[in-house]
């Protein structure tokens, strides 16, 4: 009885001078290169910038101006802590305080400028 060998070992054993399929081709790593230089592009970066801007718009905040939190509340910033606002949120004198990140918007400038 004589044994043969499969079809792609005979073709291997027939061109003792060519490459094995196997290893890990630079090709594969330059597409995943690509996909995550894609997810960055189209995912993180964005992010940053808006976080940026969101940091920016907080630190030109003060008294006087009328933000939007997070929440949904309409308020006007009476006090500047170190970490927190205070809130007037109704005309007799409700005042909460807020987290400084929990303001989302900012609605009018205490100069009477608009806010986008």
């Amino acid at each position: 009885m004589t044994k043969t060998l499969p079809l792609f070992l005979a073709q291997q054993a027939a061109a003792p001078g060519a490459q094995s399929p196997g290893g890990f081709p630079w090709q594969i790593m330059a597409i995943y290169g690509l996909i995550a230089a894609g997810f960055y592009f189209i995912f993180i970066a964005p992010q940053k910038k808006k976080q940026k801007e969101h940091d920016r718009m907080l630190g030109t905040l003060g008294n006087g101006d009328e933000v939007i939190t997070t929440g949904g509340i309409y308020g006007v910033i009476t006090s500047v802590k170190s970490d927190r606002f205070v809130l007037r949120i109704s005309d007799n004198n409700t005042k909460i305080e807020v987290g400084k990140g929990f303001v989302q918007t900012v609605v009018a400038k205490a100069d009477g400028e608009k806010s986008k």
